[in-house]
């Protein structure tokens, strides 16, 4: 049972349809009218930097990070917090090393980015591949929860309403991303960002009210609550003692989170280098807050539900918002309408986040793979697909992505699927993070170490993956019953990490003979990419 009376559960279904009919409107009224690839891939650069800030945090706040942040955090106490730390220093990475030099060098996709540096259809098409490779696990993830989420709101506990709840919501994304474009896209992350911090400030304003104010009144009845004792409030529950363990998996979190296609697209919408700089400082001061508010109502979820209550609910304590949400309201005057905006807050959150991600892989495609990658040099008159334009080839892709994630999601739905979520952070920091770094700082880097780069990074991570606990050999894992886990850490990122650069320093210093032509073409990109000038080779 989720604690949410009837009135709470009618309100939220009214709320859920209401605002899917909206969000599919609004994209509707301002996605692109004709053929227009800028219009559809970054929405003609016209946010502000306040709406382009509010759409990265939106992009960064993941339905697997507000649920399962929050989770962790009710279950293993400081491990938790340092997670939601993670996810701000992250962005903080993505605002001072990044941001600018992805803006600059523009594009429309990932593979964009990287040929700058490297051209090539190898290149675009190995970005395509490692784009898919990181995004539809994510994807995945956040489908298949939504089912069980959905179910646990509205108290439908049976298999076909999960299985139709994907099924339905699949969808609803799918025309999201495909009509709406960027610019729709971005709308409803602006909104699920603002409806997101409305619910967690009331949220966490009710749990400190619980606790009359007192920060140490609550994390003493999270510790007692929690069944660990003193190791609650210590370094190393959630990893079992293992600091080597800890180390690797924020050290995922903190690269991996800044370097998801579907974040540094974003950065292609911005009008200015000025303007991306504020766009960060919007994003930071977002995140970071939130983040904060999912620390309080994570120890409130500790405290006042408890392990055993968190954990009956679902072994990963993704629905431990919503039960501290029914726990603190219910019983207050606006109970139902506290507990409607936090499970429309986290509706918004699915339909955002997975919506975003399907468009990026759509666009990578269309973009990388159809319109570059199998036609070579781009030929304005051919279409990318027979008798389909590049933005029509766009929109075509992503109801292929979202018809694969929804099938995978409703396979995976019984299934513990941490480790999809895990893979994709996995990826982003041992492919994509070297590749960006090198390509954007490293005047020798070639198209050989490029290319070693992303497929060393994405096999070792899809290798390695498959031995870790996550996977088996343990009573969360995906397959509980088998133990085949070889490998001695939560995440890949300890050995995938350095791989991945390794392969990308090996790749280019070995071939000498392709140094000067690298360090050639970086000295005509480099005015545009650290400093916003035109390239000097026109």
């Amino acid at each position: 049972m989720n604690g949410f009376d009837n009135s709470a559960q009618s309100m939220s279904l009214v709320a859920f349809l209401a605002v899917g009919t909206v969000a599919l409107l609004l994209c509707v009224m301002t996605g692109p009218d004709r053929d227009d690839l800028d219009e559809f891939y970054t929405g003609s650069r016209s946010l502000s930097p306040m709406q382009s800030g509010l759409a990265l945090a939106g992009d960064y706040l993941s339905a697997a990070t507000v649920l399962g942040t929050t989770g962790i955090i009710a279950l293993t106490g400081y491990d938790g917090m340092i997670l939601a730390l993670s996810i701000t220093l992250s962005l903080v990475l993505l605002m001072f090393l990044l941001a600018e030099p992805l803006r600059n060098a523009g594009g429309f996709t990932m593979g964009d980015l990287l040929v700058r540096r490297a051209p090539g259809r190898a290149v675009r098409i190995t970005a395509c591949a490692a784009t898919l490779a990181a995004l539809v696990p994510m994807m995945v993830v956040q489908l298949a929860s939504s089912g069980d989420l959905l179910a646990f709101i509205l108290g439908f506990d049976t298999s076909g309403f999960r299985t139709g709840a994907i099924i339905g919501l699949g969808t609803l994304m799918i025309g999201y991303a495909a009509i709406g474009g960027m610019k729709g896209t971005s709308l409803i992350q602006i909104v699920k960002t603002v409806v997101l911090f409305v619910a967690s400030f009331t949220i966490a304003v009710l749990i400190m009210n619980r606790f009359d104010w007192n920060t140490d009144s609550l994390l003493s009845a999270a510790r007692q609550s929690s069944g660990a004792g003193a190791d609650y409030l210590r370094s190393g529950l959630q990893f079992e003692g293992s600091g080597l363990d800890m180390v690797s998996s924020e050290l995922t979190v903190v690269l991996g989170a800044a370097c998801l296609p579907h974040v540094t697209m974003r950065m292609a919408s911005a009008r200015s280098t000025q303007a991306v700089r504020r766009s960060m400082s919007w994003a930071v001061a977002v995140v970071a807050t939130i983040c904060l508010l999912l620390v309080v109502i994570g120890f409130g979820a500790g405290a006042l539900v408890g392990h055993e209550g968190i954990t009956a609910a679902g072994a990963s304590g993704n629905s431990a918002i919503l039960q501290i949400s029914g726990e603190v309201a219910n019983g207050t005057r606006m109970g139902a309408l506290v507990i409607t905006t936090m499970t429309t807050a986290i509706f918004l959150t699915l339909l955002a986040s997975v919506a975003g991600m399907i468009l990026s892989c759509a666009n990578s495609l269309a973009h990388d793979l159809f319109a570059h990658g199998l036609h070579g040099v781009r030929d304005p008159d051919r279409k990318p697909l027979p008798g389909l334009s590049e933005m029509r080839t766009a929109q075509f892709s992503a109801i292929v992505v979202g018809l694969l994630a929804t099938v995978l999601a409703v396979v995976a739905r019984h299934w513990n699927v941490q480790a999809l979520a895990t893979l994709s952070f996995c990826v982003g920091a041992s492919a994509f993070a070297p590749a960006l770094v090198y390509s954007m700082f490293w005047r020798r880097f070639t198209r050989a170490g490029l290319l070693c780069t992303l497929i060393v990074g994405t096999l070792t991570t899809l290798v390695l993956i498959t031995g870790t606990n996550l996977v088996s050999g343990s009573p969360t894992s995906v397959f509980p019953d088998h133990d085949f886990n070889w490998f001695p850490y939560t995440t890949t990122g300890l050995v995938s990490i350095p791989a991945g650069f390794l392969a990308g320093w090996l790749g280019t210093v070995l071939p000498r003979h392709t140094a000067p032509a690298a360090r050639r073409l970086y000295q005509g990109e480099e005015p545009r990419i650290l400093a916003g000038a035109p390239p000097t080779h026109q």
